[in-house]
Formats: structure tokens, sequence, C-alpha cells
């Protein structure tokens, strides 16, 4: 499984952005796979944004993004979405998309075995 994130950039406090992870999975459905956000600060372990249920059917979100974040997915697409709103100082990392296929969403990223390059997104004050 390959993963490909997109979307990040430099924005400021209050503005959205929306980032993108395409996947190629060969031989295995998209939909095969469970599918999280994480990010990373210098000096922090990775941590758990959002994920979402091979169907789609059921998220999990971080507290302190809950209501300002969206995880979806498009299956046809091969590729999940994290719509990130009012966007915070705090919010500023590298993203991450990964990949499981196990029966719940897990939070920890050792549970996760396929990863994204990540995409740098900034948030000023």
């Amino acid at each position: 499984v390959q993963l490909q994130a997109s979307g990040g950039g430099l924005v400021q406090a209050g503005d959205s952005l929306r980032l993108s992870c395409v996947g190629s999975t060969g031989a295995y459905s998209f939909s095969t796979y469970n599918l999280a956000w994480f990010r990373q600060t210098p000096g922090k372990e990775r941590e758990f944004v959002a994920g979402i249920m091979r169907s789609g059917g059921s998220t999990s979100y971080l507290d302190s993004v809950k209501g300002r974040f969206t995880v979806s997915r498009d299956n046809a697409k091969n590729t999940v979405y994290l719509q990130c709103m009012s966007l915070k100082p705090e919010d500023t990392a590298v993203y991450y998309c990964a990949a499981n296929s196990r029966s719940y969403i897990a939070t920890r990223g050792i549970h996760y075995d396929y990863w994204g390059q990540g995409t740098q997104v900034t948030v000023s004050s």
C-alpha cells in the first residue's frame, strides 16, 4: 500500500484547509483499509487526529479537533480527506495519513501498517 498526502500549506488562524491522501493498494481494494490522520511537531510523538472505518460508517477524532475537523473518504477515488476548519496555531504540524486492516479505529501509530509521506500545515496567529 502506498499513500500520498497533499493539501498542506501556510494559512492564518481561522482559515480552512482540506488535506487529501490518495492510496495505491495493489490487489486489494482501498475499501479494505481503515484510514487515519496523524500529526507530529518537532520533539513530540505522532498524535492521532482522526480516523475512519473502511466503510466510512464510523469515525473518531482527537478531542481538540472535534467540531472543527471532518474525516471522510471516497473509495471510488481511493482517497481519504481531512477537512480542517477554524484552524489554530496549535494545529501546526506535519500531517500524515495511515492505513491498516484492523476491525476498529486504532489511535496509536504503532497499530498502523502503512504511512504516507506527510504534508506540512502551518497556522499563523
